[in-house]
């Protein structure tokens, strides 16, 4: 299995994963602006627990790489707009108004996991990566191993269940991390007049993941009475 050191070395190879953007809220939920797409270099440092001059350093390192990634810089009418459309960041609260504004989509983000060394976040993030980066080499629907000291007192039902949860819960990943998150990545990049089209529709992406995550929680909960 590939260590975390190749991913912080390796462009190519955090370049391989980053549409599994959905593994940043399964480590920690990412708060995003009101636009639903996009996060400031503050929101980036409170998520990954460190300073926003740490986050200010790795993007001076590696600028090309993020702004391939998502990453913007946002400047005059651009930056009104985005303004105008995120209410949260309203001027009001600062005694000049900005001349820039750095903000970063979920794939600049996951592409800070693979970089930023010192926070534990991150690392989280990248061995979650790597996790299911393995389970899709050898097979992302293969029979999840038996938890340690539950062989005997768990029945064929509740094994049944948590194959079941689990199965549905690496399809939910394969589905969105190779279809629909690619997708939007894409659109998002090249689309910029259809913005609140493409909300919209991240929204209910969001909704139906969010649902998933219901159903997979009910599985358990079934498994619990069981």
């Amino acid at each position: 299995m590939i260590d975390q050191t190749a991913l912080l070395e390796s462009r190519a190879l955090r370049s391989s994963v980053l549409e599994r953007t959905d593994v940043l809220d399964r480590v920690k939920t990412l708060a995003l602006l009101p636009d639903g797409l996009h996060v400031t270099t503050a929101m980036v440092a409170a998520y990954f627990g460190v300073s926003v001059e740490a986050v200010r350093q790795l993007v001076r390192r590696h600028h090309q790489e993020l702004e391939t990634n998502g990453m913007t810089v946002l400047r005059g009418a651009d930056l009104r707009t985005f303004e105008s459309d995120n209410m949260s960041l309203s001027l009001g609260s600062y005694p000049q108004a900005r001349r820039s504004l750095t903000v970063y989509s979920r794939r600049a983000v996951l592409n800070i996991a693979m970089l930023l060394r010192d926070s534990e976040v991150a690392r989280r993030v990248r061995t979650y990566l790597l996790d299911m980066e393995h389970l899709a080499r050898t097979g992302p629907l293969a029979e999840p191993a038996e938890p340690a000291g539950h062989t005997e007192a768990a029945g064929p039902e509740i094994l049944s269940l948590a194959a079941l949860d689990a199965r549905i819960d690496q399809r939910i990943h394969h589905v969105l991390g190779r279809t629909v998150v690619p997708m939007f990545n894409a659109l998002i990049e090249t689309s910029g007049e259809h913005r609140r089209e493409l909300t919209a529709l991240h929204g209910d992406v969001r909704r139906a993941e969010h649902r998933l995550r219901q159903h997979s929680a009910r599985l358990r909960r079934l498994e619990g009475r069981r």
